[in-house]
């Protein structure tokens, strides 16, 4: 399964899927049992994050895979408390040494905190960690625009990723016009809007019985062609199968602009604006 996910170069060389496997509230035993099934499965592109408490059932998973840990893309993400660079540094390893890992894949900053204004420090702290060898690519979650303008004025080095809310309840539209336009791969967290109301859809329900593919299919059908990589979660080996099972079919333009034009004033699911969201 995982020869038939095309791959994504992002604007640092550096190939991931174009779908990966989310692990958030996925730990200990029964967690690094469903991980290490998404990965027999197919799945290469593994999400995880400092503040999900689960890097080191990751790292467990990772272990019981007799994939090769070089064609795995394993991610974690930087917490709102440690944006000082000599924090952010301590970090990064703590994540490493608990995933048991010698590097990440993937490293992204998980909210800008405008607030507290920290994130350029917490950047170059990823920049200087990407020179050591301890990161391979860095990115960051729920940065606007304004925010990876600033980073790329004030350290030279463009994030690869942007991790952010999108589902069809909140397609994103212009952030991920902006994305295309300055070469910033979109991921999407939470792409099937954690189910919510979204597999009783109606509208992706007579879309999903035309093509004879089930309503999450559909979704993260839209997302791949979007341009956006999906990280869907889930600890079913039936559910993840379905979920990477979307590259047999295309879906039309009209089909794509329906699904886009159920986007809500209110889709957040938590309502975290990163303009004035703070994490932990």
């Amino acid at each position: 399964m995982s020869k038939a996910i095309p791959q994504i170069t992002l604007n640092d060389e550096i190939t991931i899927p174009s779908i990966g496997f989310g692990t958030y509230n996925l730990n200990g035993s029964e967690g690094a049992a469903a991980i290490s099934s998404a990965i027999d499965i197919g799945y290469r592109l593994i999400d995880t994050a400092y503040n999900y408490e689960n890097e080191g059932t990751v790292g467990e998973a990772i272990r019981r895979s007799t994939v090769p840990r070089q064609e795995l893309r394993i991610t974690s993400k930087l917490p709102g408390r440690y944006h000082t660079y000599q924090k952010a540094v301590k970090t990064i390893q703590e994540s490493l040494y608990r995933a048991n890992l010698d590097y990440y894949d993937l490293y992204l900053i998980h909210w800008p905190n405008p607030i507290q204004d920290q994130y350029v420090e917490a950047w170059q702290s990823l920049i200087d960690a990407k020179k050591w060898g301890l990161i391979r690519s860095i990115g960051v979650c729920n940065f606007l625009p304004e925010h990876i303008e600033r980073l790329e004025e004030e350290t030279g080095v463009k994030p690869s990723i942007n991790q952010i809310e999108l589902h069809p309840f909140f397609n994103q539209d212009q952030q991920l016009k902006w994305h295309k336009e300055n070469n910033v791969t979109t991921e999407s967290w939470s792409p099937l809007a954690r189910a919510n109301d979204v597999f009783e859809n109606k509208t992706i329900k007579k879309i999903a019985d035309d093509h004879k593919k089930s309503v999450p299919q559909i979704i993260l059908r839209w997302h791949y062609q979007l341009g956006a990589i999906p990280i869907p979660k889930s600890a079913s080996p039936k559910r993840q199968l379905e979920n990477i099972s979307i590259f047999d079919f295309s879906l039309n333009d009209t089909e794509m602009n329906i699904i886009a034009e159920l986007t809500r004033p209110d889709g957040r699911i938590n309502d975290q604006d990163p303009a004035v969201y703070e994490e932990f």
